[in-house]
């Protein structure tokens, strides 16, 4: 044990529940700002072109410090550790940052979220430095939808080569995750359920949602969860699991055995109430919402020298006072004006 890490073992705990009595169970690690792809509800092309003015290396956090910062969340109850962007496998050496974070004790739930497209050449690596899951986007089962919905930058092909890919690392089951946007892709919907139907993996629709300030969110273009279990109930009859308190999905099976399937409702059914995530950016600062307006700058207290157990009390202190509820409070805010919130690619989804 090292002479950083020994007051913090000493000093093993959980963060007190935020001010709505929340725990603090599940971190959300941003690698990198940037991303190969241009979706319209996270980074559009109009707003993010090719001269685009990311974080440059050095304003980015080290390895080191990402792993100082999990072990302090770690330490304070965090279980669940998922990898972000941007599109985290453009961050170089990223098996080696796995590595040092899987054996971190006390983590039970270890998870990165990609769109695929470097993924295989680079998911045997990732199992085998302790990665336990994997979770890949895939907004569409019709090649020309999913090159559109990826600002014309992806293929479908990429996809299905990334999902084998994963399969042979022994990452199966999968996650499958489709934002669904009226009138761009929601037609597709049967088309993507069939082709995961049977396979094992978990496909998730998610409401399109007003993250960020410029991916042009409007209510009509929400798809509700419970419209689409309609819609594919009437072809392949499912029927409810129970609902997990850690999780933000709702899962139904089909009733002919062909699998699971989840629906994330964070517009039409808030879940605000039941959670326990925080994330960290690329650049060290601490959102408590994925709709937060400002972070809190880890990076500084790094770079300033302070102690783990500084940075120990500093988190949970800010966790303390957390009382975020913005998806539940969504209408009321928007009509205030309350429209600023951090782009989704900085802190992942």
């Amino acid at each position: 044990m090292t002479r950083r890490e020994a007051p913090l073992a000493m000093q093993q705990g959980t963060a007190p529940p935020d001010a709505l009595g929340r725990t603090l169970a599940d971190l959300r690690i941003s690698v990198i700002d940037r991303c190969n792809f241009r979706c319209p509800y996270c980074m559009p092309e109009e707003a993010y072109p090719a001269d685009h003015a990311f974080l440059r290396a050095r304003e980015r956090l080290e390895f080191d410090e990402i792993e100082r910062i999990a072990r302090v969340f770690v330490s304070l109850g965090v279980r669940k550790l998922r990898l972000t962007g941007g599109e985290p496998l453009l961050r170089r050496g990223l098996p080696d940052l796995v590595a040092r974070l899987a054996v971190i004790e006390g983590l039970e739930d270890f998870a990165l979220t990609t769109n695929g497209a470097l993924l295989p050449r680079l998911a045997q690596p990732l199992r085998d430095a302790g990665l336990q899951r994997v979770t890949i986007s895939m907004d569409s089962a019709d090649a020309e939808i999913f090159r559109r919905m990826s600002g014309g930058r992806g293929e479908l092909a990429g996809v299905e080569a990334a999902i084998a890919a994963a399969e042979r690392a022994g990452f199966a089951p999968l996650k499958i995750n489709c934002v669904v946007m009226r009138g761009v892709n929601d037609g597709g919907v049967p088309e993507l359920v069939e082709r995961f139907r049977g396979t094992g993996h978990i496909l998730r629709f998610i409401e399109y949602m007003d993250v960020g300030t410029v991916n042009g969110w409007r209510n009509d273009r929400v798809v509700p969860g419970a419209e689409l279990v309609r819609r594919i109930d009437a072809r392949w009859p499912l029927e409810p699991l129970p609902r997990n308190p850690a999780s933000t999905a709702r899962r139904w099976r089909f009733r002919d055995g062909g699998g699971a399937i989840g629906f994330i409702n964070s517009v039409t059914e808030p879940f605000c109430g039941g959670c326990t995530r925080a994330r960290l950016s690329a650049d060290g600062k601490l959102y408590t919402c994925l709709f937060a307006h400002a972070g809190h700058d880890l990076r500084a207290l790094l770079r300033a020298g302070e102690s783990d157990a500084a940075l120990r009390a500093s988190i949970a202190g800010i966790w303390s006072h957390r009382g975020d509820r913005y998806s539940e409070r969504r209408a009321e805010l928007r009509a205030a004006g309350v429209l600023e919130h951090v782009e989704m690619y900085r802190i992942g989804g």
